[in-house]
C-alpha cells in the first residue's frame, strides 16, 4: 500500500504527523513517499494551509492534526 505525505521543513505539526505514519508502518505493510511542497509550486498553492496531508493509493486520508485511527480505517477500507 502507497502512502504519499505531504509536509515542509521545520514544521512541527508535520513531524508529529510523521510519528502518526511510522506507527501505521508497524501494523501494516506501508510505502510512504515524503514530498516536500515546497518542491512544486501547484503543491504549495494547493495543501499550503493544510500539511502534512497524507494520501493512502492517491485518496486524501487526513490533514493537519493526523489522526492514526482515521488513516487506519481507510487503509482497511482500501484493501
Amino acid at each position: 500500500m502507497h502512502i504519499t505525505f505531504y509536509s515542509k521543513n521545520n514544521c512541527s505539526l508535520c513531524e508529529k504527523g510523521l510519528h502518526v505514519i511510522e506507527k501505521l508502518k508497524e501494523e501494516y505493510f506501508l510505502t510512504v513517499n515524503v514530498v516536500d511542497i515546497y518542491e512544486d509550486d501547484e503543491l504549495l498553492e494547493k495543501y499550503m494551509l493544510r500539511i502534512p496531508v497524507v494520501l493512502v493509493e492517491g485518496i486524501e486520508a487526513d490533514e493537519g492534526i493526523l489522526s492514526y485511527d482515521k488513516i487506519s480505517q481507510i487503509i482497511k477500507n482500501t484493501n
